[in-house]
This record gives C-alpha cells, structure tokens and sequence, in this order.
C-alpha cells in the first residue's frame, strides 16, 4: 500500500484562486517540478477541473502529464488526444426544464458539451469561463437549438439569487440531477457526473486502490473527489463544502502551499 495516485483541481488549487479568469496562466515552477518528480517516483497525477477540455488540457500538458484528464465537474473524463473515456450527458427533458425556469426568470443560461459552450446571452461570467476552458462561447437565442446533446445546463444570475435558484431546482429534480453552485451560476448535471465518481472510474480503468490515491481541491465541485479519495486534503481557503469533505487542510504557511505538499510527497 502507498500513494499511487494524485488528482488535483485546477482553478483555485494549481493555479490561485486570485487568478481565476485568467485562461493563459499556467503552474508554478515549484508545482511543475514537484509533479515531475512525482511521476518519476511513479505515481499518476490527474488534473480534474470545471473547465472544458481544451483549457484542462492546457494545464495538463503544462505538467507534463499524459492523462486521464477529468473535466466540466466531473461530466466527461477524456484521453490527452481528446478521446472521450467517460461521458455522463444530462437527458435532454430535465434539461429543458430548467432552459424554461431561466426563460421564467428571464435569465441567460448556459448549454454545453465537454468542447462546446452555447449562451443564451452575452454575460461577463460566460467570458470567463470561455477564457479559462479555451472555448470561444457562442451565443445563440436558443442554446438548446444548436443541436448539441448538453452534458450540462446552468442558469446565471448572481449571488443574492442562486441560492433560490438552487432551491427551486432541487424540489423540481430532487436527486435525478446533481447541482453545482457557484457564486453566479447554478449548474445541473446528471446524478453520477461529479469528480469522485470520475476518479473512481479512472482508478478502476488503472486498477489502483482508493486507499492509494490523494485529492486536493478548494471547492463545492472538488468535494466528492475530496471525499472518496483516500486523503482529501482542502486548500486554506476552501469553501465550506470542500473542507467539510476534507481530511486536512494545508496550512498556509507557505507561499505555495500546493508546492510545499508536493513536493513532500516527493520525498516519499
């Protein structure tokens, strides 16, 4: 027994919560050679992140690694070439159910797949996350229109709102769907599409044991990973989620304090 396996989240843990929005920063320096050394010692390293897959995969070749990458919050796990490995799309009713609440509310909504990204409107928080998944979002009246079998569909508004968007979600779908809150987007994907189950397929695909794999993350998205993953370990800032799902939290006194773990965990 022994650490075979390390998933890390991306935006929030390997790159710094500060930077959120910023599509091209990448690792530190510390980060990248902790990881290399990692994976000299034979250990897999997995990046897993709310991203789509052209900017997941941007991080993960930053690192060096040969994948499996876990992406959208765990909705699709893909090959470095961009094969699909594991794909949980939402069914297309539930879907529309919530595309007619946004209406309602007459607010903009998302529609997307792991390599396409469809806006009812153009927002800000749509921008963003086009820029860090390195996906140009595009905009259509009708999002559900475009053709495209959605792995997930999200509602934008802001801070003060989302909770009773999530609310009135969670009383239409209960478990049928899992919901993501953000603090300006509410997020529903299918029930088995979350980030622990995904690393849970990829450790059966590489047959390692849970007990051999560790997770970090900052987030309500990393806390299934953080939970079913042998050690969970939260970033100091954390959310309420991930820390409650956590082992540990790293502590911060250190500049990088992703860097310092690693790079302990490097040393066997």
């Amino acid at each position: 027994m022994g650490l075979k396996l390390i998933a890390l989240d991306i935006d929030g843990t390997l790159i710094p919560p500060a930077q959120y929005g910023n599509g091209d920063l990448l690792p530190s320096p510390r980060v990248v050679e902790a990881v290399r050394r990692l994976q000299s010692a034979g250990v897999v390293v997995v990046v897993a992140s709310g991203r789509m897959f052209p900017g997941t995969a941007l991080i993960a070749r930053s690192l060096g690694l040969e994948g499996p990458v876990i992406c959208q919050q765990g909705c699709s796990v893909h090959s470095m070439d961009g094969g699909t490995l594991h794909l949980f799309p939402i069914e297309r009713q539930p879907a529309l159910s919530i595309v007619d609440y946004a209406r309602e509310l007459d607010h903009p909504y998302e529609w997307f797949n792991p390599v396409r990204y469809i806006v009812s409107r153009r927002v800000a928080a749509a921008e963003e996350y086009g820029r860090v998944s390195g996906i140009e979002p595009e905009y259509l009246d009708r999002p559900e229109d475009a053709g495209v079998a959605p792995t997930g569909v999200g509602i934008i508004s802001s801070p003060e709102e989302a909770s009773a968007i999530h609310s009135h979600l969670a009383g239409l779908h209960g478990e049928a769907l899992h919901l993501l809150d953000f603090p300006t987007v509410t997020v529903a994907v299918d029930a088995n599409a979350n980030k622990g189950h995904s690393l849970s397929l990829i450790c059966d695909d590489l047959r390692i044991s849970r007990a051999d794999t560790l997770a970090v993350g900052d987030s309500v998205n990393d806390a299934s990973m953080l939970a079913w993953a042998g050690r969970g370990i939260a970033m100091p800032h954390s959310d309420r989620y991930a820390l409650d799902a956590a082992d540990e939290v790293l502590a911060e006194d250190d500049a990088d304090p992703l860097a310092a773990l690693l790079e302990q965990l490097a040393l066997g």
